[in-house]
C-alpha cells in the first residue's frame, strides 16, 4: 500500500474508545475530526501530547469549540491502561485501542523504529486532519509532542 496523502480519503476505522465509547469513521460521516496516533499511554511525551490537546479543546471542538473537530486520540495500548491514563489526566476525548494494529497499519504509522541498536515494530507519532468530506486535509508525522496542538489549531481553522 501506497502512504496516504494530502488529498486521500481517510481509510476506515472502528475502534473501542475510552468511556466506554466506540469511534468510528462512519460515525463521524460529515465531521472534520483529527485522529492522531501515539505510541504508549502514561509516557512522557504521549503526556504532553495529550495533555497539550486537551488544553486545546476549546479552540477545536468539544464543548463550544470554533471549529467543531473531534479528537481522537490512538495507541496500541488495551482498554484498561487507557481508561487509566485518561482519568489520570482528565482528558475528556476519546483515547481509543488499536490492539490489533489495523487501523496503524491502515493509516502507515505502524513502523519498524530502532532505539539502542534494537529495531521493533511500534507506532509512528502521527496525525491526520480529516476534513467533513472524509479527506485527508493535513498529516504530520514524526510529531513533537509540545508544538502539535498549535499546528492542528492553524489547520483545523483553515477547514
Amino acid at each position: 500500500m501506497s502512504e496516504l496523502a494530502v488529498g486521500d480519503a481517510a481509510p476506515d476505522f472502528s475502534m473501542p474508545a475510552s468511556g466506554g465509547r466506540t469511534v468510528s469513521r462512519d460515525a463521524l460521516k460529515g465531521s472534520p475530526f483529527l485522529l492522531y496516533f501515539y505510541p504508549k499511554a502514561d509516557t512522557p511525551g504521549c503526556t504532553t501530547q495529550a495533555c497539550g490537546i486537551q488544553e486545546a479543546l476549546p479552540a477545536l471542538g468539544g464543548v463550544g469549540g470554533k471549529t467543531g473537530l473531534t479528537v481522537i486520540g490512538v495507541s496500541p495500548d488495551k482498554m484498561p491502561p487507557i481508561e487509566k491514563f485518561a482519568a489520570k489526566f482528565g482528558l475528556t476525548f476519546p483515547l481509543a485501542s488499536d490492539a490489533e494494529k489495523t487501523t496503524a497499519e491502515a493509516y502507515g504509522v505502524w513502523v519498524e523504529k530502532s532505539m539502542y541498536g534494537r529495531t521493533y515494530m511500534g507506532m509512528e507519532r502521527s496525525s491526520f486532519l480529516v476534513g467533513a468530506d472524509g479527506l485527508i486535509k493535513a498529516i504530520w508525522r514524526k510529531v513533537k509532542p509540545a508544538t502539535h496542538a498549535a499546528q492542528v489549531i492553524e489547520a483545523a481553522r483553515a477547514l
